[in-house]
């Protein structure tokens, strides 16, 4: 009897752990980005940058209107970023003999600390997932100008994802802009005040070309 208790608790164990991998399993690859040809790929983070330039816009809004000047100033920064984004992945699609499409979605708007948490989330699944993708199928069919256009843009969305946890973390400290964020004006790469290297780290465009946004 005792076998056969062993058994039994050790298939029981079993069943769980297969419930719980079918149960896991489908979030798993919800994370994953859907990858299509290079120029499929390019409509698609078009698309998604328009988006979160029009999110951003709406984000900083909201900041404003609660008091955090400093988290609306960066909302306008990484806007301006994901404009810069846009449009060198448009350039890349106009070349490829395509025109650039995107349907802009009204955001759903909360209470800034909100908006963050759903901006690094945004941030953290471009640079970790979709950009990462989206490279792999570039290198692929080595097209150059496509590997860069995402390369900029997986890096400057890991920095924007950096900035906005410093900025949950701490966000009664937000509430006034003071010295401002600074945003290459080639691949989008931001910093919170002005920059202390001499080139962008990414494309290495001269600091002194950063534009300021406050």
């Amino acid at each position: 009897m005792r076998k056969n208790d062993g058994m039994f608790r050790f298939a029981f164990v079993l069943m769980i752990a297969f419930g719980l991998t079918m149960m896991i399993a489908p979030a798993l690859y919800a994370d994953e980005a859907k990858v299509g040809s290079t120029l499929e790929n390019l409509q698609a983070a078009f698309n998604g940058e328009s988006n979160a330039h029009a999110k951003y816009q709406a984000y900083a809004k909201k900041a404003t209107e609660e008091g955090y000047l400093k988290v609306a100033a960066l909302f306008r920064a990484a806007a301006a970023a994901e404009e810069i984004h846009f449009n060198n992945h448009a350039a890349v699609i106009k070349s490829m003999g395509a025109t650039p499409k995107a349907e802009i979605k009204v955001p759903a708007i909360n209470s800034t600390k909100e908006n963050l948490a759903e901006a690094i989330k945004g941030e953290t699944y471009e640079q970790t997932v979709m950009y990462p993708s989206f490279l792999a199928q570039a290198e692929k069919e080595h097209n150059s100008d496509a590997i860069q256009t995402f390369n900029y843009a997986k890096t400057a969305e890991g920095e924007h994802a950096k900035l906005y946890k410093k900025a949950l973390s701490n966000l009664n400290n937000w509430k006034v802009a003071d010295i401002g964020f600074f945003v290459c004006p080639t691949c989008g790469y931001t910093v919170e005040g002005k920059p202390t290297f001499k080139d962008c780290p990414v494309c290495a465009t001269p600091a002194n070309d950063f534009k300021r946004v406050s």
